[in-house]
């Protein structure tokens, strides 16, 4: 080979590294710029989520309040609850054993003894 050979062949390589570089560079660009996109939007939508919890955040203390109070009286409506139940609890009477059901008509007889001539009394 000569060394022109090798001159154009490097230069080629070269040039085919630089395009496939630029390549890359332009498809990273292009999701990066989506990615940005996307982000703007999402920090938009924190803000304004931000400004419709503004209003709710004064109220918060009356809310903390009331359930600071209502978790005080759990004990004294959990015992208040309890002296109720005791006299209101249905307490069942002995337990009896359950006695098999008899039928209305009495004794039941077969008819498959009538048929080959036994009599069963």
């Amino acid at each position: 080979m000569s060394s022109n050979t090798l001159i154009t062949w490097t230069v080629i390589d070269i040039v085919a590294l630089i395009a496939g570089l630029a390549v890359y560079l332009y498809i990273v660009g292009r999701q990066l710029t989506k990615v940005a996109d996307t982000l703007e939007e999402a920090a938009d939508i924190v803000w304004e989520i931000k400004k419709d919890a503004e209003p709710i955040e004064s109220g918060l203390t009356h809310i903390n309040t009331t359930g600071n109070i209502v978790a005080g009286a759990l004990p004294l409506l959990y015992n208040m609850a309890e002296g109720i139940v005791v006299g209101a609890t249905y307490v069942p009477e002995e337990a009896h054993e359950p006695v098999p059901a008899k039928p209305a008509m009495g004794t039941r007889r077969s008819r498959l003894f009538d048929g080959v001539g036994v009599k069963i009394n």
